[in-house]
C-alpha cells in the first residue's frame, strides 16, 4: 500500500491536538476518522478531502482537483486534491477546515459487524 508520507504526517500533525482521531486503512492508503466518521483520507500522492455537498462544486473549481468515484458512480462531497498542489503549509488550509466543518454535520457509516 504506498501512500505519501510527507501528506500523511503533515495531516497527523494538524490532527494531534483534536480529540477523537483515529486512523484507519482504507482507500489503498489511510484515512482520518474524526468523531468516527470519515475526514481526510491519503491515497497514493492524493488528499481525500470529505468537504461536502455545498461546497463540492467550487472545490473542483480549485487546482489539481478531481472527483472520487464509486462503481461508476460520483461521490458527491468527496474531492481528491493532488500533492503537486500542496507544497506549503497554507495550501492545506482550505482542505482541513472545510473537511473538519462538514464532518459536524456528516453522518457516519453503519458500523459493519464481522460474521
Amino acid at each position: 500500500m504506498a501512500y505519501s508520507e510527507r501528506l500523511t504526517n503533515i495531516i497527523r500533525e494538524v490532527f494531534a491536538d483534536l480529540p477523537d482521531v483515529e486512523e484507519k486503512k482504507m482507500f489503498r492508503g489511510v484515512c482520518f476518522m474524526v468523531n468516527g466518521k470519515m475526514c481526510i483520507c491519503i491515497s497514493d500522492d492524493n488528499l481525500l478531502c470529505r468537504v461536502g455537498p455545498d461546497i463540492f462544486e467550487e472545490a473542483l473549481e480549485k487546482d489539481g482537483t478531481h472527483t472520487m468515484v464509486n462503481n461508476g458512480r460520483t461521490m458527491k462531497g468527496f474531492v481528491y486534491v493532488s500533492e503537486d498542489v500542496l507544497q506549503k503549509r497554507s495550501d492545506f488550509d482550505y482542505w482541513i477546515n472545510n473537511s473538519l466543518a462538514f464532518n459536524k454535520f456528516a453522518k457516519a457509516s453503519k458500523p459493519k459487524h464481522k460474521k
